[in-house]
């Protein structure tokens, strides 16, 4: 097990508390013995936020729980859970050391609003914070009533903590169109924060490799199977929850990210989404980020969050450029609010982030080693260049 120094490094680095630092790292062992239980390896498919983030590209939104469709009912029984959960807990403590109770591995198996049985279960750990008093808990979402429409993906866990095993992770999930079909029809049905914050994510991230074609059809087959409209900005405006999904933006989301973006940035670009998938409206293609300096063509930041060990968080820039925030600067003694956009490796060896002055729109560049303090702020902007720093 890590110690709780790399926690506290890691929640430096990222902008949040320590114990959803801790519960991130734990999610990544949890993955692991799932995926490595010969009974569920097959069965279950991983899905929803956290399988985003930890599969497929980095949100920045640290989540609290694990969403699995079960191909079949006959998991859904407590005892089945309740053993099989104890087993994953041994082979977790001896690959990992963290510990989990077998008394506190706890399902309970009921009927959900749609008349089929689903389960919910709870998982106490005790990790390197060492909590004193109750221990901190994992919940996990069951459910086999969901249509599977395109075949699961194998895809390796992003795990950005000391104790990775050279070969990795893995976990089978949703391939990237069944998840963003599903989270559009999360939005549509429920309309939570969280979603509106996953699908304008997978919007800005997906648009160079996902088939919208595949979207859309499987869009279709998952609203008809759920017997709901298929999404439009008319249908989510005056949805019965759309005042509940921007008065709960808070509530809900701020504890799971390093700064809260406005409501109205996720919200005014839900159309630009909808146009494209059921329209085909092209998204226009942004210009580079305009450079100066010779850089290493052989470097490009890591994809996903990265332990940098720096004096300064280079995730919380990264974090800013990813929902278009402004970062207030200090660099040389002075302040300024800038738009990130762009870090690259210049031949000489200096890490260097490229952005605009908010207040000019001047084009700069700040080498890593100089800046003296990041602060991500609320304000938005509206990118005039590719951003780079979020890929």
């Amino acid at each position: 097990m890590i110690d709780k120094a790399e926690i506290l490094e890691l929640a430096r680095e990222f902008g949040l508390a320590a114990n959803v630092v801790e519960k991130d790292y734990v999610l990544g062992w949890l993955l692991a013995g799932i995926f490595n239980n010969a009974l569920l390896t097959t069965e279950w498919v991983f899905k929803g936020g956290t399988c985003l983030k930890k599969c497929y590209f980095e949100t920045y939104r640290f989540s609290e729980d694990l969403d699995f469709t079960l191909k079949s009912t006959e998991h859904l029984d407590e005892q089945f859970l309740v053993a099989t959960f104890r087993e994953i807990a041994e082979w977790i403590y001896e690959q990992s050391g963290i510990e989990i109770p077998v008394e506190a591995v706890r399902f309970d198996v009921r009927t959900n609003p749609r008349g089929h049985p689903s389960a919910q279960g709870r998982i106490s750990y005790r990790g390197p914070l060492q909590p004193r008093g109750d221990l901190p808990r994992i919940k996990l979402d069951l459910t086999a009533d969901e249509r599977l429409v395109r075949d699961p993906a194998a895809r390796a866990v992003h795990h950005p903590y000391s104790d990775r095993p050279p070969e990795g992770f893995q976990i089978q999930c949703y391939c990237f169109e069944e998840l963003f079909a599903e989270k559009l029809r999360a939005l549509t049905e429920r309309e939570r924060p969280r979603d509106l914050y996953d699908v304008v994510h997978l919007y800005r991230n997906g648009l160079l490799t996902a088939d919208r074609v595949v979207i859309v059809s499987t869009l279709r087959e998952k609203c008809d199977f759920r017997g709901i409209a298929v999404p439009t900005m008319t249908v989510l405006s005056t949805g019965p929850h759309r005042a509940e999904l921007e008065s709960e933006w808070s509530n809900m989301l701020g504890h799971q990210l390093p700064e809260l973006p406005p409501f109205e940035s996720f919200w005014e670009e839900l159309p630009q989404v909808l146009a494209w998938l059921f329209e085909g409206v092209s998204v226009a293609t942004l210009p580079p980020f305009p450079t100066r300096e010779r850089l290493d063509p052989n470097w490009r930041p890591p994809v996903m969050a990265h332990p940098w060990k720096l004096r300064v968080p280079l995730e919380l820039i990264r974090f800013a450029a990813a929902d278009r925030l402004c970062v207030a600067l200090e660099y040389n003694g002075t302040s300024r609010l800038i738009e990130p956009y762009f870090l690259r490796r210049t031949t000489e060896g200096h890490l260097l982030f490229y952005a605009i002055r908010h207040e000019d729109g001047g084009v700069r560049s700040y080498r890593v080693d100089r800046i003296q303090g990041v602060r991500v702020t609320r304000v938005s902007f509206v990118p005039i260049y590719a951003i780079e720093l979020a890929l």
